[in-house]
């Protein structure tokens, strides 16, 4: 049980050098199984764990903003005794460790790795941020799920992989998305595309890769990827040619060998 009331599911595979996997929005650590089995044999400890109201974590219908998501990362942090960790974020994920990072400092951490960050550095359309996207938009998107949430999975599904990808993939990844509390999909959302990360970008202190495709249609790097590492002091960014936000999946065998490159490099 965190100190914020939710109980949170985990899997914790392998010995030696700690990675925590944080999953993406909708999403649950299931979508690790790719990185977490290959890199478990290869002398890691994989470790990740379901937000709360995602998969098989408790869903208390409160916490669904980054101070408290933050916590929570915190919490299974202490709860694991996890030590020189790297910490691996997909999507909507980037907000909570830039969050985590920001709240509770890096003494734990020993590098962040960011996959297609979907929440940095900053989503929405203001005078000062034109490259963003206007609220109308968001706001439409977000009826469109929250009025058939399996239905705007299925459209969505093409884009979100890469032709020739199996169908049983899709059907896969919507499964996971379908058994998070519609409530907690549309609140993270709005906190999403709402939450400002520009000054705490500047603040963070470890190394920091970003690993993003250049044919990311739910996080087009753009507005995400490039200018946040243009932010991070010191980021390296690696763009995949011909990735969409699924590259966790469509990708898997470049990215674990970035991950273990970039892990390695800076033991």
């Amino acid at each position: 049980m965190t100190g914020q009331g939710a109980s949170l599911f985990y899997r914790d595979w392998g010995a030696g050098d700690p990675i925590l996997f944080l999953a993406g929005w909708t999403l649950s650590s299931d979508m690790w199984a790719y990185q977490m089995e290959p890199l478990s044999r290869q002398g890691f400890r994989c470790a990740a764990y379901d937000r709360r109201a995602h998969g098989r974590s408790s869903d208390p219908g409160r916490g669904y903003d980054y101070d408290t998501l933050a916590d929570d990362l915190a919490d299974v942090i202490e709860a694991l005794r996890l030590e020189n960790l790297t910490l691996v974020a997909h999507s909507f994920a980037s907000g909570e460790v830039v969050r985590y990072l920001t709240r509770h400092g890096s003494a734990r951490i020993a590098r962040v790795a960011l996959i297609a960050p979907a929440a940095i550095p900053f989503l929405l359309r203001t005078d000062d941020n034109p490259i963003g996207v206007p609220e109308a938009a968001f706001a439409q998107m977000r009826d469109a799920f929250l009025s058939d949430f399996a239905g705007w999975a299925e459209d969505n599904a093409e884009p979100y992989f890469v032709p020739g990808t199996s169908r049983a993939t899709a059907d896969w990844t919507i499964r996971m998305m379908t058994q998070t509390s519609l409530q907690a999909a549309g609140e993270l959302n709005r906190i999403q595309v709402s939450t400002d990360f520009r000054s705490e970008l500047a603040r963070l202190d470890v190394p920091v890769l970003i690993l993003h495709g250049d044919r990311d249609a739910s996080a087009p790097i753009e507005i995400t990827g490039r200018p946040a590492a243009a932010l991070i002091p010191g980021a390296r960014l690696m763009v995949y040619e011909g990735a969409p936000h699924g590259l966790y999946f469509t990708h898997k065998e470049r990215l674990n060998q970035d991950l273990t490159h970039f892990i390695r490099e800076q033991a």
